[in-house]
């Protein structure tokens, strides 16, 4: 039988996927199979999981502190933003519809047999699930039909630890506030709470701690310091994409407002002698950039018009008139060539509009998504590559005729003639070391010896060393409950 506890937060981004990766590779080190679970996810940075559908990315970096493969079942309800209004609805890995936010929550009470269906397959394999909330119960406006947080805590009889944010202020009324909310029935589910990112010495708010204490009756299982390393991390949330590295060849990355998979970006951050300059909305793309990355987009066709309202076209053909290099990634890679037709309109009106024209190729959206995880080379090369692919449309044209990569045995992405403007379809490439070094070399950039996938697991070990430093990781064990089968 397995056990199974969940983490809340008093407030959207408190750090709750960071400390649950944490608490997974945590109670791993102690013998237990520990697996990870989200109800439902808004994140336009998804992962392909083993069995061939997608997930929030934050669920599989838990799954990898697990040391296991992600699966649907990890978050079994992802929504990914397509417009201010408008989210794309995946269920158990599949996209099942686009529906705006108020025909969402008509939707959404009808998923919970599929997040519990999913939730339970997980507890038939594992010593202890570990739950991520999303959002804040204290919503309460939002608790009718809710599957996030108290209503998939009712429901799968789950106890809940709730976690405040002291670093924006006012965590101990973020706390109290919450347990003045709930409802007697929900307020029994919660049974200890933690405070994060504190800066200094945690000591200091001890009698912080007694307060929420007496305020709630909830054990306090610690205060939780600034974790430095976080940002080595693969982050979920696009208000988390940071610039990153100290190096002299510069990387500069328009920030879309639909950006999706910046994992990408992760490796080069890291990659010493490099820097990596997120570009944000109403800012110009730097005249110094060595090469500029136009990332993935949940919204292609929305995206490229964003580009242009910002005047980064105009930025980006400045760059290459000065020989400097591009590449575009997925919807980056869509938004470089010469048309985007959506008869279909997938994508909002039917229609066909001009793109960039940096390269001489054109997509067609079809309703067919893929998703793949992909192995192969760099042609130029041979140094391997693996990745992942996760898109609408097909694209081709002349300068598909110089492919930059071989993946799974066929030819990928488009070269410029002048050789200055790649794209393609597949994301993670720069996780391979080989490949990265050597993409980077070509533009002069003198290697590294960074091995990414060392850091990763050395910061989760970190992470893990932390959490125990300072929570009471032996209470969180006996907080959890039991998980019966359901009947």
């Amino acid at each position: 039988m397995a056990k199974s506890i969940m983490i809340q937060g008093a407030g959207s981004n408190v750090g709750k996927s960071m400390i649950v990766a944490g608490l997974c590779r945590a109670f791993v080190r102690r013998g237990l199979k520990v697996l990870p679970f989200k109800p439902q996810n808004m994140s336009n940075n998804a992962a392909v999981t083993m069995d061939g559908g997608e997930i929030g990315r934050a669920q599989a970096l838990q799954a990898r502190a697990c040391n296991v493969q992600p699966h649907t079942d990890m978050n079994p309800v992802l929504l990914k933003p397509e417009t201010e209004t408008g989210a794309q609805v995946v269920v158990q890995g599949k996209r099942v519809a686009t529906l705006k936010a108020r025909d969402y929550g008509k939707m959404k009470a009808q998923l919970m047999p599929k997040v519990l269906e999913s939730f339970h397959r997980l507890c038939a394999h594992a010593d202890l699930v570990l739950v991520e909330g999303a959002g804040s119960p204290a919503e309460v406006n939002l608790r009718k039909g809710d599957i996030a947080n108290m209503g998939f805590a009712r429901a799968a009889d789950v106890p809940v630890i709730l976690t405040g944010d002291i670093d924006r202020g006012g965590v101990l009324a973020q706390l109290v506030g919450t347990h003045v909310l709930l409802d007697a029935e929900d307020n029994a589910l919660i049974k200890g709470f933690l405070i994060n990112k504190f800066r200094g010495d945690p000591t200091l708010f001890d009698e912080g701690l007694q307060i929420a204490v007496d305020h709630t009756g909830w054990h306090g299982l610690g205060v939780l310091p600034w974790f430095k390393d976080a940002g080595k991390l693969p982050a979920e949330d696009a208000a988390d994409i940071d610039s990153g590295g100290e190096g002299a060849f510069k990387i500069a990355v328009p920030k879309l407002s639909r950006i999706a998979n910046f994992d990408d970006l992760d490796p080069l951050k890291l990659e010493p002698g490099v820097s990596v300059v997120i570009v944000e909305p109403g800012q110009r793309l730097p005249r110094d950039a060595d090469l500029v990355l136009i990332p993935g987009s949940k919204s292609t066709i929305g995206d490229l018009a964003f580009l242009r309202e910002q005047g980064w076209d105009a930025d980006l053909m400045s760059h290459v008139e000065r020989g400097k290099q591009v590449l575009g990634i997925c919807g980056g890679y869509q938004m470089l060539g010469r048309t985007i037709m959506d008869p279909d309109g997938i994508e909002g009106p039917a229609g066909q509009v001009q793109g960039l024209g940096l390269l001489n190729v054109s997509t067609l959206m079809t309703q067919h998504k893929r998703l793949a995880s992909v192995v192969g080379s760099d042609i130029g090369s041979g140094s391997g590559v693996s990745g992942y692919e996760i898109h609408i449309g097909e694209t081709s044209g002349p300068d598909c005729g110089r492919p930059w990569l071989e993946i799974d045995g066929r030819e990928e992405g488009a070269t410029s003639a002048d050789g200055l403007v790649r794209g393609c379809y597949v994301h993670g490439l720069f996780i391979a070391d080989e490949f990265r070094r050597g993409y980077l070399a070509t533009m002069g950039v003198t290697p590294g010896n960074l091995v990414y996938e060392d850091v990763v697991e050395q910061t989760l070990d970190a992470l893990a060393d932390h959490i125990e430093a300072h929570l009471d990781v032996e209470m969180i064990w006996m907080l959890a409950a039991d998980i019966a089968e359901p009947d």
